[in-house]
């Protein structure tokens, strides 16, 4: 799978994290991580709903009102104004529009783009306990379930961030296997390449998933087992790596080595490993000494390995978990 910044995957984004004036306040709320380090490795489409159903700049702002499942989006000042059904149909046409995009990142605590604990009022204006959904961000990924999505904010998060970019490259690689054709072999092999990183994120999936896989039969249905397959290792993938999962797989893949490298590799090899596990040195460190040790000794299983580099080696996401 390329990964270099020939092949950059589409990515969905609040228009105003790109710098784009579109605010109610008419300002924007750039985001240096999005605009100037990620455009790098991927195609923004940036979209603002609110800009979208005919709402100004500057304008009045909206909340959310009423049942935290179904809320209404309303004017704070005029609460006449409803923009609901609009925001819902707007997001109900860019999902169907974009088909192509491998990840979107919304605007957090917007009642339009917020993913999650975004303000609901009651009507006698207390807030609703936890929040909801902007109705936009709503209506968009109701329809692109297995969408790898998440807020601005959350990406500063490094482990979050890591998470959603890998995401971000395993669902491209898929789109590109779906528009190849998809057959057994193509299934099977794309399991194969991507089994250590679902191991590092959900051994439950890794092994329920590798089972599937494994008692196919061959009058199956092979659209329907790889849609379902496919919703399974993205909702795997969700669940963020850690430093005992990521162990685990480490110590699987060293274990490709042990017959060809010497003693005192293999100590330091565990050593290593044991200081990425308590926490002494980030994941960078032991993966930099395995593909070392696989340049000297190259095993065609693991060269195929996403695992060992599941995103841009610039990018350094893994400098930092």
């Amino acid at each position: 799978m390329p990964t270099t910044p020939s092949f950059k995957p589409k990515i969905g984004i609040s228009a105003c994290l790109l710098g784009e004036t579109v605010r109610f306040n008419g300002g924007h709320k750039q985001s240096h991580l999005c605009s100037e380090v990620l455009a790098e490795y991927f195609d923004f489409v940036p979209l603002c709903p609110e800009v979208a159903i005919g709402l100004g700049i500057p304008r009045e702002t909206i909340r959310l009102v009423g049942d935290a499942e179904q809320p209404q989006a309303v004017g704070t000042v005029h609460r006449e104004l409803n923009v609901t059904a609009p925001l819902d149909a707007y997001g109900r046409k860019m999902a169907a529009e974009h088909t192509d995009l491998c990840g979107y990142i919304f605007m957090q605590k917007s009642p339009s783009c917020g993913l999650e604990r975004v303000k609901v009022y009651r009507e006698n204006g207390a807030p609703v306990d936890g929040g909801g959904r902007g109705i936009y961000a709503q209506a968009f990924c109701a329809r692109h379930p297995n969408l790898p999505v998440e807020e601005d904010g959350r990406l500063n998060d490094p482990v979050l961030r890591e998470n959603f970019l890998a995401r971000v490259f395993v669902y491209a690689s898929w789109q590109r296997l779906l528009a190849e054709g998809l057959t057994r072999h193509r299934l099977l092999a794309f399991h194969s390449r991507y089994k250590y990183l679902l191991m590092a994120h959900s051994l439950m999936h890794y092994k329920s998933l590798g089972h599937r896989l494994g008692s196919m039969s061959k009058d199956a249905n092979l659209d329907e087992l790889a849609a379902c397959y496919f919703s399974d290792l993205m909702t795997g993938l969700k669940k963020c790596a850690t430093r005992g999962s990521h162990t685990n797989v480490l110590q699987h893949i060293s274990g490709y080595l042990k017959q060809v490298i010497s003693a005192d590799d293999k100590q330091e090899m565990q050593t290593v490993i044991g200081q990425y596990r308590q926490g002494i040195v980030p994941l960078v460190v032991p993966l930099t000494l395995l593909k070392h040790h696989f340049r000297l000794h190259p095993d065609r299983y693991i060269a195929q390995q996403a695992y060992l580099q599941p995103h841009p080696e610039n990018l350094s996401l893994r400098n930092a978990i």
